[in-house]
């Protein structure tokens, strides 16, 4: 039981981290109706940057997240006006051809200025924390906590601000809502903003128990990708259902069978599911 329990909380670990990805990019898809391959290199920019952040600057551990959150919410601005928003009326194949030319320039980018090394995020949060018979490292309670925290804040925010009410409209009916006079430019300015935000916090969450290098997101992205369509292309409770059955199945799956194959499960777990419910466990649009 302690064993099983154990893994329950590997599982919201890599469920909180998964999430967080698959929330920023969904919320971008319900605006631009693109899958934004460049979010994966959002969230390796956002590990860089706290690493950065701690290592060349001094900064604690929560200064530098935050900082990486700010670089990212801006570096993300910056390519949805530079990049996605003179395609923003051509064919979805160019917006994606793009997405793909961002993340090659930042990982090359990041390779330049750091190398390809290998290298390991410091944290202060080194313990062990004991609940009740199970000893937890304090770094992954701290995902699951800030994860949830975070994920519970941006649904307040969509639900309860007259700016998450913007952000929801447009990703249900762009058009309707610039009929009744809501700002397109500014709503997806800001949804790109929330996106990087959310990949570089789970990025700075997820790094010191994992390794910072140029290519990390390629992993995260896919199975990101795995779990919008898993959840429903543009859903937001899908999003976040999907991440956690990824992460549980991850972590069970990893521990039952092999962990060679927990990557593979997220791919076999789209195949069992869509080939039940191929509109994904929510159909609905963005909520």
């Amino acid at each position: 039981m302690e064993l099983i329990l154990q893994q329950v909380l590997n599982g919201l670990t890599l469920g909180g981290v998964y999430s967080l990805v698959a929330l920023g990019l969904t919320l971008v898809y319900g605006i631009m109706h693109v899958p934004n391959f460049a979010h994966g290199a959002f969230y390796m920019a956002g590990a860089y940057a706290a690493f950065f952040l701690m290592s060349s600057l001094g900064l604690n551990y929560w200064i530098a997240m935050i900082g990486a959150g700010a670089a990212v919410a801006i570096l993300a601005v910056i390519a949805e006006r530079l990049v996605f928003h003179p395609l923003r009326k051509s064919e979805g194949l160019h917006q994606m051809i793009a997405a793909i030319g961002i993340l090659l320039f930042l990982e090359a980018g990041a390779q330049a200025i750091w190398g390809a090394d290998f290298r390991r995020m410091a944290t202060p949060y080194n313990g062990m924390v004991a609940l009740g018979s199970i000893a937890m490292p304090s770094q992954r309670l701290l995902i699951i906590v800030g994860a949830f925290a975070l994920m519970m804040a941006l649904h307040l925010f969509l639900r309860k601000t007259v700016t998450g009410a913007t952000i929801i409209a447009m990703a249900q009916n762009r058009d309707g809502a610039a009929l009744v006079g809501i700002d397109a430019n500014r709503v997806a300015m800001m949804t790109f903003a929330i996106s990087g935000v959310l990949a570089a916090v789970a990025a700075a969450l997820y790094a010191p128990i994992n390794l910072v290098y140029p290519s990390m997101g390629n992993l995260v992205i896919t199975k990101a990708f795995v779990i919008i369509v898993l959840g429903g292309m543009g859903s937001v409770p899908g999003a976040i259902l999907g991440g956690l059955i990824i992460g549980f199945a991850e972590a069970l799956g990893g521990f039952y069978i092999s962990t060679d194959y927990k990557d593979i499960i997220a791919f076999v777990l789209l195949v069992v599911i869509l080939s039940i419910r191929p509109q994904g466990l929510f159909a609905t649009g963005a909520r």
